[in-house]
């Protein structure tokens, strides 16, 4: 026979608006997936399996980058970006800082625009990745924005060229590369693989560290 849980009322409940950015924060912790939106909270659904793949997969790949040349900054999605446009305290899946931008880094969450920031597109969330966050990045200044879709299979890289953004890649496959982090680039058709590359393999095809595996 399955046990059935009770509800559990241990878990907080959010505060209603208008809820300042100071008062959320003390209401989130790392158990909790949210974001502030111009005075509302908005809890975020769990991550799918393949959704958490291919982030962590990114991740990894532009944290050894940062680790290889010392400097910068890489965070993945549990980490808030406050921007000012709307204003909005967001969780994109990955944030990167170049090092002459980690000023904007405090203990708790970027405090403005990340350089370049990556989105992987969620069950339900296309519409907001493409719409409501798109003009939100570009209003805020965030200079690359990536784009990946699992379920169409398909990416977009976009870089801000007069305050709006331009595609600089669209596509299924075909290599997408990163003007912010320098060295940082992906086959787009890695991502739609069952069983996403090795990363030592990535690195020994001449990804990410100079083109060489040392050892």
């Amino acid at each position: 026979m399955t046990e059935t849980r009770a509800p559990d009322s241990t878990r907080k409940v959010p505060p209603e608006p208008p809820v300042s950015y100071e008062e959320f924060l003390a209401w989130a912790d790392e158990d909790v997936r949210a974001e502030w939106i111009d005075g509302e909270i908005h809890v975020m659904s769990p991550a799918s399996d393949r959704h958490q793949d291919i982030a962590e997969f990114l991740l990894v790949l532009m944290r050894l980058l940062v680790e290889h040349r010392g400097e910068g900054w890489v965070r993945s999605s549990v980490f808030q970006m406050k921007l000012d446009v709307r204003p909005s305290g967001r969780e994109p899946d990955i944030l990167y800082v170049r090092e002459e931008n980690r000023n904007r880094v405090t203990e708790t969450y970027v405090d403005g625009p990340a350089d370049l920031v990556v989105e992987v597109v969620s069950s339900g969330s296309g519409a907001r990745d493409r719409g409501e966050i798109f003009y939100e990045y570009e209003a805020a200044g965030i200079f690359e924005y990536w784009l990946v879709d699992p379920e169409r299979e398909e990416m977009a890289v976009y870089r801000l060229k007069d305050d709006r953004y331009r595609a600089a890649f669209e596509g299924h496959e075909g290599r997408a590369a990163s003007e912010v982090l320098d060295g940082f680039w992906v086959e787009a058709d890695w991502l739609w693989q069952e069983e996403l590359p090795a990363v030592l393999d990535v690195l020994r095809r001449g990804n990410v560290i100079g083109g060489r595996v040392e050892g």
